[in-house]
């Protein structure tokens, strides 16, 4: 088993038994990661179950790189709202409503309803530094 999990790169850390119970202990609790940079694995004991928890602590070494990254938002405000409302007013709905077939009405009502918001709600991209 273990040979398998680490052909995917998957650890175990658990080296203490979990369940200890009259004379017999297991180990039948574990954790799999898929790095080994853990600095501690310890169980506690919290009388809850017949299975004691572990606690895993996981280093993270950030170094001095800065990543950069971003996220996309919307502005949604009063203005753009009522911009929605109108070219939503406006939208003859036809082509929604000229077919028999429950998918093909739904994509062009999606189709529809997606160009508006895009129209009115374009996405602002925001560059974030994280040190």
């Amino acid at each position: 088993m273990e040979s398998l999990l680490a052909s995917y790169n998957l650890l175990s850390t658990v080296k203490f038994p979990t369940r200890i119970f009259n004379n017999s202990s297991t180990l039948i609790d574990n954790i799999y990661i898929n790095m080994n940079r853990y600095t501690l694995i310890s169980p506690l004991i919290n009388g809850l179950s017949d299975h004691d928890a572990q606690i895993l602590k996981l280093t993270y070494n950030s170094g001095t790189t800065s990543k950069r990254s971003f996220s996309l938002s919307r502005r949604i405000d009063s203005d753009s709202i009522s911009k929605f409302k109108d070219l939503l007013s406006y939208e003859n709905w036809e082509d929604v409503f000229l077919d028999n077939d429950v998918n093909t009405l739904f994509n062009n009502f999606l189709n529809t309803y997606l160009r508006i918001i895009y129209a009115c709600f374009p996405t602002r991209k925001k560059m974030n530094t994280r040190l």
